[in-house]
């Protein structure tokens, strides 16, 4: 499927949009909220990723904490960094967003080459797994790991392994305090931003670029500062769950109803147009039944949360090298 849309982002760049933009990445969100297992199964940076392991090309070097914690920081910064490029680079543009893929394609394969199995790029570098500990925080669906026949312990604490990991589940050192602050409290707020920006065909000036970021920014900082200031008098997890809710739920009030006709900016995400069809209120009722059920899902109820995958077991014998 992976290679489906790829080929069609190159070849056929209209339907190769409307797959990965419109389709794939849309049905993402919620994916990782509900299920998220299945994105750690089936997703193809992963499978890239770890090529070189089942080659046994792999030189399975260990990462230490501090090589984990800066990766972790890089990946929260490429997300920051590439999503605003969407607007002028990516969503209109079939190749370029080919390329995009083929170049975090070959980022992955090559950490894999270095690094023992899932540290360097799924739960390192890769600008999704941020999004991953925020959105999976509260995950009750345990599925059979697709990847790992045994634990070599690559990284600790395991994310696919271990129930309620968050974005601040590890705050030791500057770097982790960052990366957690960043996802936890400012990614509502670049989520919203990035929704006040419209899609155009490239840029012509600095100014135009540096306007790409400029609300996801003003978002981020706002949102962040929000959160600095309530962990004062709510609980963390708590507060963690809240925020993680706002990003998901503020995601869908804004691309469900462009999908369909009407966002706000008219064409921009435009999967299918039915708005000669049916009213606008329909897809308020949907936006405001799916935040309160988002919101339960992942503040209220949290009676029981289970690891993405299930831990195999132990490896017997290990030949990684640092």
């Amino acid at each position: 499927m992976g290679l489906a849309i790829l080929f069609c982002l190159f070849f056929y760049p209209e339907l190769g949009i409307d797959l990965f933009w419109n389709l794939l990445i849309p049905l993402a969100p919620a994916l990782l909220v509900l299920a998220l297992g299945v994105w750690r199964n089936l997703c193809p940076m992963a499978f890239t990723s770890l090529l070189p392991r089942h080659w046994g090309t792999s030189q399975r070097k260990t990462l230490t904490p501090t090589q984990t914690s800066r990766l972790n920081l890089m990946g929260v910064l490429a997300l920051f960094l590439i999503v605003p490029l969407r607007h002028a680079f990516f969503d209109l543009n079939g190749p370029a967003t080919g390329l995009l893929v083929l170049s975090l394609g070959a980022v992955a394969f090559g950490l894999g080459f270095f690094y023992e199995w899932k540290s360097a790029w799924c739960s390192g570098l890769c600008p999704v797994h941020p999004v991953e500990k925020l959105y999976g925080l509260t995950n009750r669906l345990t599925l059979p790991n697709a990847h790992c026949g045994a634990c070599h312990q690559c990284v600790r604490p395991c994310p696919d392994s271990t129930p309620g990991i968050n974005p601040l589940s590890l705050k030791k050192t500057l770097t982790q305090k960052t990366s957690g602050y960043l996802m936890a409290g400012a990614f509502p707020g670049f989520v919203w931003g990035w929704f006040q920006v419209p899609d155009s065909h490239g840029v012509s000036s600095w100014g135009e670029l540096l306007g790409l970021y400029h609300m996801p920014v003003m978002g981020l900082l706002a949102s962040g500062g929000l959160f600095l200031l309530l962990n004062r008098f709510v609980e963390e997890k708590r507060l963690i769950a809240v925020f993680a809710a706002a990003a998901v739920s503020c995601y869908y009030w804004f691309r469900l109803p462009a999908l369909f006709g009407y966002g706000v900016f008219p064409g921009d995400g435009l999967l299918v147009d039915v708005s000669a069809i049916l009213p606008e209120w329909v897809f308020t009722l949907a936006t405001v039944a799916l935040s309160v059920f988002l919101f339960w899902w992942i503040v209220v109820n949290q009676k029981r949360k289970a690891s993405w995958v299930v831990r195999p077991a132990f490896a017997r014998t290990n030949n990684r090298r640092t």
